[in-house]
């Protein structure tokens, strides 16, 4: 909690350095109760903002956030937002399911499903978007909460404790980790 501060008022020459275009997409899984603290996500909003992140996917299990979007928005306009919820995921995978049965029913050839086709179907169902690059959890839990498993291939995630004991030194330090680590992609 101490470094948290020191790092808020500007005590560590290094997190001066934060480079937040390293981070293109974030995303934001704040546990479905605490969600309903608008005014809590709305400061974080702020906050990211001004470390200069532009793109932000906000998530909660049981839309939340989505439901209020338009409170949201009008409150962080200099971010570009998208709001997703579980029943996104659950209703994405079935209508992209639902898509390639029917695409490929009648066919001779049985495909081969490979993830680009999928990604395709998703798209076609309105259920893509761009794979965070860092993932900050707020809440009890340690998980990704529902968030779609699909868009977070290469997602770092990041647990973030309580919304409401959320501190800006500990989101610099999060950003900051992320910008610093080298991400290894395979092959």
């Amino acid at each position: 909690m101490l470094e948290s501060y020191l790092i808020t008022y500007g005590l560590f020459q290094k997190y001066k350095s934060l480079d937040p275009s390293k981070v293109r997409y974030l995303a934001i899984v704040v546990e479905s109760e605490e969600a309903h603290q608008i005014s809590e996500v709305i400061k974080l909003l702020h906050w990211v903002a001004d470390i200069g992140v532009k793109h932000v996917c906000l998530y909660d299990m049981e839309g939340v956030l989505k439901k209020s979007q338009e409170s949201i928005i009008a409150e962080c306009n200099l971010l570009n937002l998208e709001f997703v919820s579980l029943t996104d995921g659950k209703e994405g995978v079935v209508e992209a399911a639902n898509l390639l049965f029917l695409k490929y029913k009648d066919g001779g050839d049985k495909p081969k499903f490979t993830e680009p086709l999928l990604d395709e179907a998703l798209g076609l169902v309105g259920c893509s978007g761009p794979d965070p690059d860092l993932l900050l959890n707020y809440g009890p839990a340690r998980c990704h909460l529902g968030f779609p498993a699909w868009r977070m291939r290469y997602t770092e995630i990041v647990h973030m404790g309580y919304l409401k004991s959320k501190k800006y030194g500990s989101l610099i330090k999060a950003i900051y980790r992320f910008t610093t680590i080298r991400q290894n992609y395979g092959t």
